[in-house]
């Protein structure tokens, strides 16, 4: 029995041993392998927001209509989708640039196999056909921001109405104390986990460049400004947050 994407695998060991040199983080092979202990690990609540995507989906989904997950790395929340939603006739297309992501996901959602699609492809580019749902599962922050809205828009317009995009974010924080509750909050979240201080700022450091958060605020205008009517929140666990988009 193939193991599911949700579930912990390999230990997370990638930044245990001092480097000499901290890269910039990519989805690369060594990732792949650990990477479900490895968000498990690193993201509050990861396991809740996977499996209320499936619900979330399982109310929203429609008949006739794709069912997307952008920036599927090993495709949990796919897989959380397809297990939930019984609609008829409903594409499940799940997608990701890294190759070694899109690999091992092949394996690893060998159960829902003949009703996932899995693509390699930039979702800044990707054409949208007609979608009921779509999911971007800690994606967003790894998009440039100056490319952000676009996508959003890209993603609006896919959407039939009543549609919804499902969007989940590490955040930034304009209040300095607030932020500083939240990333001590967050430190100590790592640490019970088993990451040790050197682990945790070297991937800080391999991060910084490449993931950038932003403010709830600023997630709410632009979803806004992408064209959608109602933005709501519905998942929230320290710097992290969940929100429902809907196309009227």
């Amino acid at each position: 029995m193939s193991q599911s994407p949700d579930t912990p695998s390999d230990k997370d060991r990638l930044y245990a041993r001092a480097l000499e040199r901290v890269v910039d983080f990519r989805f690369d092979e060594q990732v792949a392998a650990v990477f479900p202990d490895m968000i498990h690990r690193s993201v509050p609540g990861y396991a809740t927001v996977v499996h209320l995507l499936g619900v979330l989906a399982a109310r929203h989904a429609r008949p006739g209509t794709c069912i997307y997950d952008l920036g599927c790395s090993l495709g949990a929340a796919t897989l959380s989708m397809a297990r939930m939603v019984e609609v008829p006739d409903v594409r499940f297309i799940a997608v990701d640039n890294s190759p070694a992501m899109i690999e091992r996901a092949g394996e690893l959602l060998s159960e829902v196999a003949g009703r996932v699609e899995l693509v390699e492809a930039d979702i800044a580019s990707l054409p949208l056909q007609p979608a009921s749902v779509v999911v971007l599962n800690y994606t967003l922050q790894f998009i440039p921001p100056d490319a952000r809205l676009a996508l959003l828009k890209r993603i609006y317009e896919a959407l039939v109405p009543g549609g919804v995009l499902l969007l989940s974010e590490k955040l930034a924080f304009e209040d300095a104390t607030e932020a500083e509750l939240m990333d001590a909050a967050h430190l100590g979240f790592k640490q019970a986990q088993g990451y040790s201080e050197l682990e945790i700022s070297q991937k800080r450091k391999a991060l910084e460049q490449v993931l950038i958060p932003e403010t709830l605020d600023t997630h709410h205008e632009r979803l806004r400004q992408a064209g959608f009517d109602t933005v709501v929140p519905w998942f929230r666990c320290l710097n992290f947050a969940s929100l429902l988009a809907r196309k009227a």
